[in-house]
């Protein structure tokens, strides 16, 4: 192994040797001049991102064909995990840390007159996620290559990924996210790894030759799926693996005999049809032709998954029914559930199984991860739909349906009901495919991703498939990988971390745990509390350049960042930001404080994108007002990504997890937040509770509603007028937005808002309000009046992060749902 592989830490800048930055330098050059075809004097800031980006891959390269031979070598049993969203971000910066390159980049750069972090600034976002369960499926392959698990992920190749978010009076307007416009230094097409993807057409019964009655799939439109992939490199690079994204490419192309009679358009309509299957990351499905697009991506990437895990096992193993044994298929939520009918298709189809083989190798597979409990969440698909475009997987369906109901009517005779809940198949109001209950049927093992969210599974949403199969569900509580959320994201911290307990901690995040004495060391609370203020600092000067004015580094920076959503409740914070705004008006002193509110609205969401034309009326007011501009801020910061989400995350003092018991699967940024080392505010759900256990309640402000209170109050008959009616300055709140205080131009413009809070209040704002004003005013004493206190707290935090490390947490999965041994564990890097 060489000395780049072995060496977990980078030295000092001054302290490189002269002839590495020599050599770093001629690579850079070497890609500039045959790459790029310019010398130096010529090249563009994006010039030197590519010749950078191409010179850090080199390094990958050999380490990833090393794993691949590695892997091969010893025959062992790969993971496969299956997402719709990988939430990658940038890659320069995160590839020179894991390969440990970065300060000699750094110094290589400088002498050809380079900035690296102008360079780092070149890349755009491969925003190929939404939110917490793309950015889960990038922690998760980068822990697997750091944990040394041979896998891959499995995704589709968008063109223009999630979309870009603008603010235009308030309001947001999407716009294409052309991540790919000039190119991705990243990726290796595979124009050899391509498979057809048929829809439509029809099946075709026939026998086979030894008498076997067999079903066909044949007809319709095939849609060709090429591959790209994407090295990811586990920490120290040791190990890399790699996420293969699918593009879509028409089976037939351009018509050339169409063009030359000048029909032009109808030349191109194929390809141009067929390529829309990988354009944009969600469609708007508001629309019929949104749905189907989607339908079609979700099975397009499945399929093409499945046929090149089975060709890569029938490379070295001839009898299927060791797949099992020598592969397991993740199902990251219910969007890859088709691939349980496509596996038997294929088995019983194309390698001619029998039924009950084929199946004990699906279940045997297959893994299911649910990430939600709200049911109108749980996909479901028109039989309609799949009639239409995949009939052959509708009569598999119906198969798994039959067989596994009659199993049902035997061991719970006379149970009617039980056996119309758990198909497979909604009748009613229209015959639908519940694909949650098709991933739970067809899988081994099916994981929540938070404690009280899989009790709540158990209890709720799947209580009668439970009872069936007692032993399937099982939690592994999310993680997230340390090198991105704190190595990469606050440097400062790190160093500052580093210096005092070394950098095993990130691979061993549990190391963490030796800073626990230095949160009562006077001189360590100064620094920490130092590189916070940076941090505010940094972020105070990037925002102000695009929202058009400073924030106070000194005020309590409040932040709540995440997918904009009526459960997350965006809008309870909302409503306590105008309270703080009228105690302001009414000559109440109150501390300093910065509001930060990021996130996008899905483009069908209209309540959604109410909230967000909310927020930004509030701050309009706010933030002009003489009375009140200094002491409150807020601000929405848009396009919310992951680049923005380092910026922020390190400069955040209060953690805003607010959503409605028994509402959130887990979440994943609370664990990046607190391992910033700020303080939780939130509700007892999701993995709020955990993080508390872990951290120590008295160093999180917990308020309002658990997820009983909430079932319990729903069953009696909750009633919010009763709430706002015992609570003056809620009423107050509410009247201002109705009576168009917000938005005087337009006074009916926020209406909707008041309307769903009074006349029915899904997720119980108006029952937690009070409960969350005297839980801020906690935090706020604690702020202002102990920030030394404040500090230790905050310290204690990140030392007791450790569970959230998703190097962990995919060694849990590795042992107890994939049945896999990492070939070195977490922390080996710093083996001698």
């Amino acid at each position: 192994m060489t000395d780049r592989r072995r060496r977990s830490e980078t030295p000092s800048a001054a302290a490189l040797p002269a002839s590495e930055v020599r050599d770093a330098q001629r690579r850079l050059l070497d890609h500039l001049k045959h790459d790029i075809g310019k010398d130096a004097g010529d090249a563009t800031p994006h010039d030197w991102y590519m010749v950078t980006a191409r010179t850090v891959r080199d390094l990958l390269v050999e380490t990833w064909i090393d794993s691949l031979r590695q892997a091969d070598h010893s025959d062992a049993k790969r993971i496969y995990y299956l997402s719709l969203e990988f939430l990658i971000g940038r890659s320069l910066k995160a590839n020179m840390l894991s390969t440990g390159v970065l300060d000699v980049t750094r110094a290589a750069l400088a002498v050809l007159g380079q900035d690296l972090d102008a360079v780092c600034e070149q890349e755009p976002e491969a925003a190929l996620g939404n939110g917490g369960l793309g950015r889960l499926a990038a922690c998760f392959i980068d822990s697997m290559a750091t944990v040394g698990i041979p896998g891959m992920g499995y995704g589709i190749h968008y063109h223009h990924g999630m979309f870009g978010q603008v603010i235009e009076n308030g309001e947001q307007r999407e716009v294409p996210e052309n991540w790919l416009a000039r190119g991705n230094p990243w990726e290796f097409a595979r124009p050899e790894v391509a498979y057809p993807i048929r829809f439509g057409g029809h099946t075709v019964e026939y026998r086979d030759q030894e008498g076997h009655p067999r079903r066909h799939w044949e007809g319709g439109e095939e849609v060709i799926a090429t591959a790209y992939d994407l090295p990811i490199p586990g920490f120290g690079a040791w190990t890399v693996n790699n996420i293969r994204l699918w593009d879509a490419k028409a089976s037939h192309g351009f018509d050339l005999a169409r063009f030359n009679r000048g029909d032009y358009i109808e030349a191109v309509r194929e390809e141009s049809a067929s390529e829309t299957i990988s354009q944009v990351l969600y469609p708007d499905d508001s629309t019929s032709q949104g749905k189907e697009l989607r339908f079609k991506q979700e099975y397009f990437f499945a399929a093409a998954s499945l046929r090149d895990i089975l060709r890569r096992f029938r490379k070295r193993h001839g009898d299927l029914a060791r797949l099992p044994e020598k592969v397991a298929v993740q199902l990251n939520d219910t969007h890859p559930s088709i691939a349980v009918p496509e596996l038997m298709r294929l088995l019983m189809d194309e390698h001619h199984l029998p039924w009950h083989e084929a199946w004990e190798i699906c279940v045997g597979t297959f893994a299911y991860t649910n990430h939600t409990l709200l049911p109108e969440a749980l996909e479901t698909w028109p039989v309609a739909l799949f009639e239409r475009l995949l009939p052959r997987h509708l009569e598999i369906i119906y198969e798994i349906n039959a067989r596994f109901l009659d199993d049902v009517r035997h061991r719970f005779p006379g149970e009617h009901d039980l056996a119309r809940r758990v198909s497979l198949i909604a009748e009613e109001p229209e015959k639908r495919v519940r694909m949650a209950h098709l991933a739970f049927v067809g899988s081994h093992k099916v994981n929540g991703v938070a404690r009280l969210h899989t009790d709540l599974m158990r209890a709720g949403i799947f209580s009668d498939l439970h009872r069936l199969f007692p032993d399937r569900i099982v939690n592994r509580t999310n993680g997230i990988t340390p090198r991105r959320w704190l190595n990469q994201a606050n440097p400062g911290l790190s160093g500052l971390i580093s210096a005092r307990i070394g950098d095993a901690w990130k691979t061993d995040l549990e190391r963490l745990r030796e800073l626990m004495p230095l949160a009562e060391d006077e001189g360590f609370r100064a620094a920490v509390m130092a590189e916070k203020r940076e941090a505010k600092e940094r972020l105070s000067a990037w925002l102000s350049h695009r929202l058009a004015g400073p924030l106070d580094p000194a005020s309590l920076f409040d932040v709540q960042v995440k997918r904009i959503h009526e459960y997350k409740r965006q809008l309870l914070n909302v409503l306590h930001v105008i309270h703080r705004y009228n105690r302001l008006r009414a000559g109440d002193d109150i501390a300093p404080r910065t509001v930060l509110i990021a996130g996008k609205a899905a483009p069908g969401y209209a309540m959604a994108k109410v909230i967000i034309r909310l927020i930004n009326d509030v701050a309009d007011v706010i933030n002009r007002d003489p009375a009140t501009r200094d002491a409150l801020k807020l601000v929405f910061v848009p396009d919310y990504n992951v680049s923005v989400a380092e910026r922020i995350m390190p400069a955040a003092d209060l953690s805003q997890q607010i959503s409605t018991a028994g509402t959130e699967a887990s979440g994943t940024g609370n664990m990046k937040l607190a391992l910033n080392g700020a303080l939780t505010i939130g509700t007892r759900d999701g993995a709020n509770i955990e993080i508390a256990e872990e951290v120590g309640e008295e160093n999180l402000f917990f308020f309002g509603l658990s997820a009983g209170d909430v079932e319990r109050m729903t069953r009696e008959g909750y009633d919010p007028k009763v709430f706002i009616a015992s609570n003056p300055a809620l009423a107050r709140v509410l009247d201002m937005i109705s009576d168009g205080y917000f938005s005087p131009a337009d006074p009916s413009r926020h209406r909707p808002i008041v309307e769903s809070l009074t006349s029915g209040d899904r997720y119980m704002l108006c029952a937690d309000f009070a409960a969350y004003l005297e839980a801020q005013e906690k935090a706020e004493r604690l702020f202002v009046d102990d920030p030394d206190d404040w500090t230790r707290r905050s310290i204690l935090t990140i030392a007791r992060m450790g569970k959230f490390s998703a190097d962990g947490v995919v060694m849990d999965y590795a042992r107890e749902i994939w049945g896999v041994q990492p070939t070195h564990p977490a922390g080996a890097l710093h083996v001698a």
